[in-house]
């Protein structure tokens, strides 16, 4: 047994890396707390949920989801317990590729916000599936 993986050590490599290649989205999935788009669809049709887009106003600016609210990363923490009022209500966060707003909603959660979800991927996942936006 010992000899034939030495004889056959590229072989063994091959087997591992495509091994690795399988379980990789799997693996990324697990730490990804977020939500995708057609639950976050459901969460704001159905649960009336709060957007909070935490991108820069330009970003904010060149189009965002329907009825969502501008509140730049750097000052989330002291400003959405303002604006956002209702703790209870779904919170959807919302940033370019989903890794800010992974971030705010820990940052909403430590607020108090019951139902803090991120968008997983982010506005990116959202135009990829074709859902509507609007722009200011």
């Amino acid at each position: 047994m010992l000899s034939f993986l030495i004889d056959n050590w590229m072989l063994v490599l091959v087997a591992l890396v495509s091994g690795i290649a399988l379980l990789l989205p799997t693996l990324q999935s697990m730490g990804d707390a977020g939500i995708s788009p057609s639950q976050a669809v459901l969460l704001i049709n159905r649960e009336k949920a709060h957007i909070v887009d935490v991108r820069s106003p330009e970003e904010f600016a060149s189009g965002h989801l329907i009825g969502a609210k501008n509140i730049v990363f750097d000052v989330l923490e002291s400003s959405l317990g303002k604006t956002i009022n209702d703790k209870k209500r779904p919170l959807i966060l919302v940033c370019a590729s989903g890794m800010r707003s992974q971030r705010a909603q820990k940052i909403a959660t430590k607020l108090g916000f019951e139902q803090a979800h991120s968008l997983s991927g982010g506005l990116k996942i959202w135009q990829e599936a074709n859902l509507p936006l609007e722009k200011t």
